[in-house]
């Protein structure tokens, strides 16, 4: 793992951290020295991973479709510690519906997860960055590339990211808040290979990359480290992929 000095003391708010890209990504900010603040509605694993980190990782549970609560949790924090660094809007749910199944309910609940929380949470963070400066790192995914079946409701909130990440890097420029957006490839996570990912997906997934190895959370995590930190100061309104080269081809 690359060293980011300017990452050690931040101010580091991350959703969807206690499990997954989000919980390899809170370890690695810790790592950094970062004050990392974390929620989840995973109770248990994030208690669980704050209490294993120790110093300068707190968690707290958060429902990002509920406004009160993303409000009350980033409020709560921005008068803690007086300003925000960056935030790492990473909570997503990616489950597959069909197009003939889903209902209004089901779209409903994934754009309120998957993009109008990044709206929450943007909204009560800038606030606390204007002074400083920041980053705000918005997680999308390969799949606004490839569009995959099964899965519309969840695509359409992805590209929503990215146009979101590009209006808001040029809304908060002004206050040299860069903003941009990461879209990871399909990551070996213990919820993808238990659910999803099988022999002949692996196969695949060798063969549509340009380099074949398997996606490790780290990898991304490494992203995202690299995007909060000054190291990449000039880089604000664009989508980078972290896919090895799958929607390349």
């Amino acid at each position: 793992m690359t060293r980011y000095p300017d990452l050690n003391d931040k101010v580091v708010l991350l959703t969807g951290g206690a499990n997954g890209i989000g919980a390899v990504t809170v370890r690695q900010f810790h790592e950094q020295g970062a004050r990392i603040y974390f929620s989840d509605v995973d109770a248990d694993a994030g208690a669980a991973l704050a209490s294993e980190l120790g110093d300068k990782a707190v968690f707290r549970k958060v429902d990002l479709r509920r406004e009160a609560q993303v409000r009350a949790w980033i409020r709560q924090v921005g008068k803690r510690e007086k300003r925000i660094d960056a935030l790492v809007n990473n909570a997503a749910r990616d489950p597959r519906i069909t197009l003939e199944a889903m209902t209004a309910a089901d779209w409903n609940d994934l754009f309120a997860t998957n993009l109008r929380a990044f709206f929450f949470t943007s909204q009560q963070a800038a606030p606390f960055m204007k002074k400083r400066g920041g980053a705000i790192i918005n997680f999308s995914s390969i799949t606004i590339h490839i569009s995959p079946p099964d899965m519309s409701a969840y695509v359409a909130t992805k590209g929503g990211i990215l146009g979101f990440t590009r209006a808001l890097a040029r809304e908060l420029g002004p206050h040299r808040i860069r903003v941009n957006t990461l879209s990871p490839g399909w990551i070996m996570t213990d919820r993808q290979l238990d659910q999803f990912v099988t022999p002949a997906i692996k196969k695949k997934l060798r063969e549509v990359q340009c380099i074949p190895d398997l996606l490790q959370p780290e990898e991304i995590a490494n992203v995202a480290l690299f995007l909060a930190s000054d190291a990449s100061s000039a880089i604000t309104g664009q989508e980078i992929l972290a896919d090895r080269g799958w929607a390349h081809g």
